[in-house]
């Protein structure tokens, strides 16, 4: 049989694992949700930023072909 200090000294020594671990699973995770996070953001940016020069492009494609029906409709005297 252990001796008495021995098993108070392993029970301390799981509890303390468990509580390490937990904190050290905490931060990982953290860290983890944290950095997909900006980079889910960034990707937004860069898609929020694409569809807003799309808009501009096919509005001005759209100006274009108004100015030309109007050039066609009003020919020069």
């Amino acid at each position: 049989m252990a001796p008495p200090g021995s098993r108070r000294w392993a029970y301390v020594r799981v509890m303390a694992g468990t509580i390490l671990g937990g904190v050290l699973g905490f931060y990982v995770m953290h860290r983890l949700e944290t950095s997909y996070k900006e980079r889910m953001e960034e990707r937004l940016r860069r898609y929020e930023a694409q569809m807003l020069r799309r808009a501009k492009e096919a509005q001005e494609l759209q100006d274009e072909a108004q100015r030309k029906d109007q050039a066609q409709l009003l020919p020069d005297s």
